[in-house]
């Protein structure tokens, strides 16, 4: 299996899923961190995966997307966007609603 196809079954087979560098519990990122704060504020059950441990997917993950930075978040197979991108739908209210709208159960209605 290819990295590109280990990847592809992450993103598919996890309703949302994180790469960042380090873990959801030890993040080794501030931006990794932020967005590990957002997910865990609104209770969304998560996969991450840390990049740092496999060089194979911290390359394959950028290729994947087309995107050259990480964290990276996906939510049902959809890339939604990076640490500014993610932080700017969180405080407008609309990662809220794109999980919601996906299927996504939170534990916390915030708001913006």
């Amino acid at each position: 299996m290819s990295i590109q196809d280990t990847i592809k079954t992450e993103v598919t087979s996890n309703d949302v899923v994180l790469f960042m560098k380090g873990t959801p519990q030890f993040p080794m990122c501030g931006f990794s961190g932020q967005v590990v704060q957002m997910l865990d504020y609104l209770g969304v059950p998560y996969k991450g995966i840390n990049v740092l441990e496999n060089d194979e997917i911290r390359q394959g993950i950028k290729d994947y997307a087309n995107w050259p930075t990480i964290p990276q978040l996906y939510v049902k197979g959809e890339f939604l966007g990076g640490c500014d991108i993610v932080r700017e739908m969180f405080q407008s209210g609309e990662l809220q609603t794109h999980l919601t709208e996906n299927g996504v159960a939170l534990k916390q209605a915030a708001g913006a």
